[in-house]
């Protein structure tokens, strides 16, 4: 038997599992609109983001950078189902997909490089200049 519990917004509990359902609804995937996986790694000069969209044509890939807002938005389309055949199961994801990075610091907008090869869409972000970290050498006297 199901034991009832009164709602307390203050017990820490409740309000986690608040937090957690509100939370998980607005990641939940559709047919229609989804996330794509990406890894994003920073080095000294660098952001490098990768992200999988497996079965993506290049032409159905958007990149654009504003703000120092990475958004990266495509298109899955849609296969024809065959009429006759009685699926078993169908995970595979169709539908628009759209993902956004927000960079720390600015960026060089200009020497951002693209390449895409097996699936995996690969973006190499220069940092802008004047936010590199500069070593200061000293002089001893």
């Amino acid at each position: 038997m199901t034991k009832v519990v009164r709602w307390n917004p203050m017990n820490p509990v409740s309000l986690m599992n608040e937090f957690d359902r509100l939370f998980e609804r607005p990641y939940t995937r559709t047919a229609s609109n989804w996330n794509i996986a990406l890894d994003v790694a920073e080095t000294e000069d660098n952001y490098l983001v990768k992200a999988t969209v497996p079965g993506v044509n290049v032409e159905d890939i958007e990149i654009t950078l504003e703000d120092d807002v990475l958004l990266l938005k495509g298109e899955i389309q849609r296969e024809e189902e065959v009429e006759e055949a009685k699926y078993h199961l169908r995970e595979r994801r169709y539908g628009r997909f759209s993902r956004s990075i927000r960079f720390p610091m600015a960026v060089n907008r200009d020497a951002i490089e693209a390449t895409y090869t097996n699936g995996i869409l690969s973006l190499n972000v220069p940092k802008a200049e004047a936010v590199k970290p500069k070593r200061i050498t000293i002089n001893a006297n």
